[in-house]
């Protein structure tokens, strides 16, 4: 079974059919070539891993920062961001990864950072003479931190199939966030300086007072997420929930950017969206149902123990090995398929769960910017009209930096449990 199952997966990779497709195919051509089992099993595994009620927050997730975007979110982010940095050297590159950051704490969505904020951003930097790769570059890896920074869509999908707290991982995903936006804040103005990017005009503090409060009511929603969940206030699908409801309030009733001709778009395009990623975690949970029934997570623990039982050695060979899948699979499919796999190992070997939840998610987040399959990539591109060639090269100093963010974030735990291990004391 796996043997039929590997090879259909790869025929089928090789003729780009999409990737729910093709693990969905893969699964039934294996269960009805190599075993009895009925065919009724496909739907009912499907179905089965996607009765889970934490999934739930995905699609409200998702609805929340479409919502947000409609409503004018985005800009007076980045105007609010602008009166920050905007008059550094390279200052409207420093402005794009904080605004992502920002944006981040909304959608929980790579691609969705990438447009909203990319399709302000880039025009931008490229009106001020700055070179149209450079500026696609700066947004295709801000972007990744629209999963690291919480809320994370990847981070519910690893909590639900590991056991994990999700609000631990929120978290937990904090700092992470941090440490990698301002090391990409600090590899842009580099650039910038070697290149003479100067900044955009210079903000009073009056000023800097004034965006801060246009945008007050964005800002606020992340420490209502986080607040409410840690809080015990609510669940975080009831977060979900909450932030939809806020979202809603603030882009029809405050800012006034959302009328109700736009809402039946916004719908639809969220549950284009959402469909597209259950989809993927029904399938996916498909084929890791069959791959527990074949005993293969337990062959490759036995793998991986074989070769060293160091936790050292372990996250450095999951780290190369997590980097390469980014690069060819879509990242909810990868937490689901890998995380019930490569989790026990983890445990087994001394580390934490939630720890490894953040390696898994900025590996794969990293995934989202490298080709061929780099999603931020393509988005990036469709805003600033260049070639996937040219993109690629002018994002390898950041792809160099965010490798080294990997490896601290994996070397020292601290960085992702500090904030979860202080609030609960």
């Amino acid at each position: 079974m796996t043997t039929v199952l590997l090879i259909s997966m790869l025929i089928l990779f090789l003729f780009t059919v999409p990737i729910a497709l093709a693990i969905g195919l893969a699964s039934a051509i294996a269960i009805w070539l190599t075993s009895d089992l009925p065919m009724l099993v496909i739907v009912q595994r499907i179905f089965t891993s996607l009765d889970s009620f934490p999934l739930m927050a995905i699609p409200f997730f998702i609805l929340a920062g479409a919502l947000m975007e409609t409503g004018g979110i985005s800009k007076r982010l980045v105007h609010f961001a602008n009166t920050l940095a905007g008059s550094m050297t390279g200052g409207l590159a420093g402005v794009t990864v904080i605004t992502s950051m920002f944006f981040a704490a909304i959608s929980g969505s790579s691609p969705a950072t990438v447009a909203a904020i990319g399709s302000i951003m880039i025009p931008a930097m490229v009106a001020r003479h700055y070179d149209v790769n450079f500026a696609a570059a700066v947004q295709s890896v801000s972007g990744a931190l629209g999963v690291i920074i919480p809320p994370s869509i990847p981070m519910i999908l690893y909590g639900v199939v590991v056991g994990v707290s999700i609000g631990d991982l929120f978290i937990a995903g904090i700092i992470p966030g941090l440490l990698i936006g301002l090391s990409l804040i600090l590899t842009a103005f580099i650039i910038s300086k070697r290149r003479g990017y100067k900044g955009t005009e210079h903000f009073t503090w009056q000023e800097r007072i004034d965006a801060f409060k246009n945008a007050i009511f964005a800002l606020l929603m992340p420490t209502i997420i986080l607040g409410g969940i840690y809080g015990g206030i609510f669940t975080p699908t009831e977060a979900a929930v909450v932030a939809v409801a806020y979202a809603l309030i603030i882009g029809v009733f405050v800012y006034k950017e959302i009328k109700l001709k736009d809402l039946i778009p916004v719908f639809v395009k969220s549950g284009l969206t959402t469909a597209i990623i259950m989809l993927i975690i029904g399938t996916a949970g498909l084929l890791g149902w069959l791959l527990t029934k074949e005993r293969i997570p337990q062959t490759v623990a036995q793998s991986f123990m074989s070769f060293s039982d160091n936790p050292l050695v372990f996250l450095l060979i999951v780290n190369v090995f997590l980097l390469i899948v980014g690069m060819f699979f879509e990242t909810s499919a990868s937490v689901i398929i890998l995380a019930p796999i490569l989790a026990p190992i983890a445990i087994q070997l001394g580390v934490d769960p939630v720890h490894f939840g953040i390696i898994m998610v900025v590996n794969l987040a990293i995934g989202m910017v490298t080709p061929p399959l780099g999603v931020n990539l393509f988005v990036a591109m469709q805003i600033s009209k260049i070639r996937l060639e040219t993109l690629s090269k002018a994002v390898i100093p950041f792809l160099i930096i965010l490798i080294a963010d990997v490896l601290i974030i994996s070397y020292i735990p601290e960085i992702s449990l500090f904030l979860v291990d202080m609030l609960k004391k």
